[in-house]
Parts: structure tokens; sequence; C-alpha cells
């Protein structure tokens, strides 16, 4: 079981799939994962826009928010809004929350990239909701991190609201139909999609790991929280919090050394 009283916050955009996080929450016990929504002036997987929701005087609002929080440490709770500026630009937005937040940061497409290394992925399929233009800058995004997609599917959704309305059978029948047998293991890179109360129904539904975004991002958040002897293995969640403990140097992210 994680440390008690472990608290790790996370900036979320909007609303759609925040109850996720209370979800893994209670499926931990023993932790605390409050997060603060920031600001989304439109809802659209379309690249100025998430640029903008990813935004420098965004995220440190929310962040100097989690910092009065009291948190160890503090995830960018959205996939495209941070692979959308690229490699070193995403490394440059964890480095501001950082500042503003005081603790350790990450975001959920640097968590995508350190799930996959605990695991020893490196092969992937990517069920993605986004249109095909955003999602082909995931696998950029994972390209620079050594991790190839095989395959790559797009459901072409605009808005975070309507990803929010998919249920779990559609979230199964959409991640089992884009698998492919040369992956490792399939992405499901959406923090606005609910997956947590589905993992081990969708690994089981493929027959390899499935790394969902919500499910990294705290996964990320508690490895950051936890200090340097890791997390202990946990089942219920997936396979990757059954990795052993202080699988990855604590602190390390995909861009450093």
């Amino acid at each position: 079981m994680p440390q008690n009283g472990l608290r790790a916050g996370f900036l979320y955009p909007g609303f759609s799939a925040e109850d996720d996080y209370p979800a893994i929450e209670r499926a931990l016990g023993e932790v605390s994962l409050p997060v603060v929504h920031t600001l989304m002036r439109e809802d659209a997987h379309r690249v100025d826009a998430l640029l903008d929701i990813g935004g420098a005087d965004v995220l440190g609002d929310g962040a100097r928010a989690l910092r009065d929080l009291g948190v160890k440490a503090a995830v960018w709770a959205c996939t495209s809004g941070s692979f959308v500026f690229g490699w070193d630009g995403a490394a440059q937005q964890v480095a501001s929350v950082r500042e503003a937040a005081g603790v350790p940061a990450s975001s959920t497409s640097f968590a995508f990239v350190h799930a996959a290394r605990a695991l020893g992925v490196t092969r992937v399929a990517v069920a993605a909701t986004y249109p095909a233009d955003v999602a082909e800058r995931f696998v950029a995004f994972l390209a620079h991190a050594g991790i190839e997609v095989v395959a790559l599917s797009c459901r072409g959704i605009v808005t975070a609201a309507e990803v929010g309305t998919l249920g779990r059978d559609e979230v199964l029948s959409f991640v089992a139909a884009n698998d492919h047998p040369d992956a490792e293991a399939v992405l499901v890179p959406d923090t606005a999609l609910h997956t947590v109360s589905w993992l081990d129904k969708l690994e089981a539904r493929v027959g390899k790991p499935v790394l969902t975004a919500n499910q990294v991002s705290v996964w990320e958040g508690l490895r950051l929280a936890s200090g340097p002897e890791g997390l202990p293995p946990r089942t219920g969640l997936g396979r990757l919090f059954s990795v052993p403990a202080a699988v990855l140097p604590h602190g390390r992210h995909a861009w450093q050394p």
C-alpha cells in the first residue's frame, strides 16, 4: 500500500472524467489526489486551443493552488495539452509547473513515457480519441523517447465533453478494436476518457498492458511524491501499478540524462 498520507495533486482542464481521480483514491486507500480544475477557454482538440489550454498563465495559477493544498508532487493531467508543445516545450511546461508549485512535477505525456519504460515497452498501439492531426503529434512525442507506434487509430472527437460521455462498453470495444499484434501495450491518451474502473477488463480483453491517461497521471504523481523507495505494487489498476517499487529513479524525467 502507498505510504500513509501520500498526497499528489493534479491540474485538470475543465470537467470530463475528473471522477477517475477519486476512483483511484478509493482503490488505493491512504492517498490523497486533489484535483485543481484549470481554465479551458475553448473545449477543442485543435492545436491552437490546446496551446492555450496548456499555456503558462493557466498552469501557473493552477500550480500555485496546488502549492496551497500542500501536495508533494504536481502533474499537468492533460496529454494533448502537453505533447502538442513538442518534447522541449513540454519539458519547459513541466519546469514552470514545478517552479510555481514548489514540488516535483510532470505531465501526462511524460507519464506515458515513464510508464512504458517501467514496463519495458518499446512498441505500442495508440487508440486515440483525437482528430488525426493531434494524434500524430503524440506519435512524434513518443518517437522522441524511442517508443515506436506500430498502429494509430483516431476516433476524431473534437471536444473533451463528448469524450467524457463514452461508457464502459464503448471504451472496451474501442481499445480492443485498435490493438495490433506487434504492439507490446495499448496506449489510450486522453484524460477526458473514463477508464480507471475498467483497467483490468481492458487488459484482459487485449491480453497485454493498457496504459490510459488518468491511470498514468496518478502513477506518475505518486511515483514522484513517494520518495526514493518508490511505489509498492498494487492490484486492480492494471499491470502498471503492479510493477516493482523504485523501478525508475526517483525524480528522474524522460528528458533528463
